[in-house]
């Protein structure tokens, strides 16, 4: 790091390490900073359509059939932006063919897969915990079991220095250097104790300061970026700002990457907060708003596909299903249906001849089908 980029304080302070470099240590939160009207209306906005796709949560007939392709695609998002290459596809047909899939490395999906448990995990928590130190260590262990770091002791704060920097950086040559581990140790009791303030900061603000300072401190030797950007949602469920995990952040941060990583930066440089906070603003405004059409989307779907099956049981059986994932086999619509393949195979059929499923695998055998549509509503790019 190169202490002249830190000179102001406004953030936090330099401390040497014995072994030579610097490392950040920022200040306690809330910052003290001053807003305009262009960044009361920026936080209006967010706040009405986050308002709004709250509301549509609660409003939804089965809000699982919403919610669990979004916790799907999020931690394919979430997980791209630490270097994954698997798709949502690929981990939709890979837990068609129950993890025989071919598609991709194994060990991409299984990140995807740990971030949903965690996700799921973190939900359920927070219906027994506040939101708290010991409720993050038990999402990192979710999250980092036997996957790559897995030797970065899960669900457990770091024992040593960290840093962030390119392929062969080290502390002395890092782009930066969290806080020391005694430091870091204080720091997080802070940061939990401003994770309880109430009342006092709009929550939307509080979230945004809430993140940057968890992604400062980097109190895991790796998955801190995951772990922060679930606490995003975490922080807004527990405030009750939504009624399910239906705002995630990752396809923003994963489409506006440099300017995410370098507004976090001039936070702990030069304490510029505003331009944080407005990005993420930005980020919950866009989100919530293209998320709530996309559920709209879906819904419209499932009602149009409800009406046309509405003569056909076993079919119509499927149809929810599809929403969850909307990739189809015999075998799949058998145990959904606890029919026989045959009659798994005709329901199957009577999906192909009112255009909702077609296949695309091309085999004589272990056929599968896809719903494009939904499929489509799902990959459909946020921001």
């Amino acid at each position: 790091m190169n202490p002249k980029d830190f000179s102001d304080g406004k953030s936090g302070r330099l401390a040497d390490a014995p072994q030579g470099y610097l490392a950040f240590v920022p200040n306690p939160l809330p910052p003290q900073i001053a807003f305009d009207m262009n960044f009361v209306l920026a936080l209006s906005k967010a706040d009405a359509a986050l308002s709004e796709l709250s509301g549509l949560g609660g409003q939804l007939p089965n809000p699982h059939l919403l919610i669990s392709p979004y916790i799907k695609r999020e931690a394919v998002l979430s997980s791209r932006i630490e270097g994954t290459k698997a798709s949502l596809s690929d981990l939709l047909i890979d837990e068609l063919e129950d993890g025989h899939s071919k598609r991709t490395n194994g060990d991409d999906i299984q990140e995807v897969r740990n971030y949903i448990h965690a996700l799921e995990h973190g939900v359920k928590l927070l219906s027994e915990l506040p939101l708290s130190l010991r409720l993050v260590r038990e999402i990192h262990e979710k999250l980092m079991t036997g996957v790559r770091g897995d030797k970065a002791t899960p669900g457990e704060f770091r024992r040593s220095q960290n840093w962030i920097g390119p392929t062969g950086s080290n502390p002395m040559t890092a782009a930066f250097v969290p806080p020391p581990v005694d430091d870091m140790n204080d720091c997080l009791s802070d940061w939990e104790k401003f994770l309880h303030v109430r009342d006092t900061i709009p929550d939307l603000i509080q979230c945004a300061m809430m993140h940057v300072q968890f992604e400062t401190i980097h109190p895991f030797l790796d998955g801190n970026g995951r772990v922060g950007r679930l606490l995003v949602t975490f922080f807004l469920m527990e405030r009750k700002r939504l009624p399910q995990p239906l705002l995630y952040l990752s396809a923003f941060i994963d489409a506006h990457k440099n300017d995410y990583y370098d507004l976090l930066q001039r936070v702990r440089t030069h304490g510029d907060w505003i331009p944080w906070i407005r990005f993420f603003l930005q980020g919950v405004t866009e989100i919530a708003t293209e998320a709530g059409e996309q559920a709209r989307e879906l819904h419209t779907l499932r009602e149009q596909y409800r009406a046309q099956l509405r003569d056909k049981p076993n079919a119509l059986g499927l149809l929810d299903d599809l929403f969850v994932n909307p990739y189809m086999s015999i075998s799949r619509a058998s145990k959904l249906l606890s029919k026989t393949h045959p009659t798994a195979k005709a329901a199957i059929t009577v999906l192909e001849e009112n255009g909702i499923l077609k296949e695309i695998s091309g085999r004589q055998w272990g056929r599968f089908y896809v719903c494009s549509p939904v499929l489509n509503a799902l990959e459909k790019p946020i921001a």
